[in-house]
């Protein structure tokens, strides 16, 4: 859930995405926070190269992925606004080459008897809420890759 003092700015909306992993919560936190892992799951596609993991993984820190598709780089890149480790990572979210806006996004992650549930959600400015059904999809096979990720480390 977002933070009570963070308001969701007009015209803008919050889409959320949960996922349950079947791997502790810190595996499945610490991920993100990993280059190595990361670099495997967070914003790679099937058709590009993951060319740039750097991680700072520390509030006011900053990340920096580019995936390489179709020989252009496509820089994605954030600061840690919060690090709560194991359970909640808060970080702005943009991608320069295609818009200067800047997101929120704040993940959660918590044991229940089921497995670790991961909940994130991201403020989506009003330039963007016609694509947020495109945005939820790719959070999604974000966190799939993710499980697949850990799955392929854990042997």
């Amino acid at each position: 859930m977002l933070h009570p003092d963070f308001a969701v700015p007009a015209g803008a909306v919050l889409l959320s995405v949960r996922h349950m992993f079947s791997f502790s919560v810190a595996h499945v936190y610490d991920a993100w926070l990993d280059p190595d892992l990361a670099r495997q799951f967070l914003f790679a596609t099937e058709k590009g190269e993951m060319v740039r993991a750097d991680i700072d993984a520390r509030v006011g820190g900053r990340f920096v992925m580019t995936d390489r598709r179709d020989g252009e780089d496509v820089e994605h890149i954030g600061h840690y606004l919060e690090l709560g480790r194991p359970h909640r990572l808060v970080f702005t979210f943009s991608v320069p080459k295609y818009s200067t806006d800047s997101a929120r996004v704040e993940i959660t992650v918590a044991q229940t008897t089921q497995g670790t549930l991961l909940d994130l959600e991201q403020e989506v400015g009003a330039a963007w809420v016609e694509h947020k059904e495109r945005i939820s999809q790719g959070w999604q096979m974000i966190l799939k890759n993710l499980d697949k990720v850990l799955a392929q480390n854990a042997s």
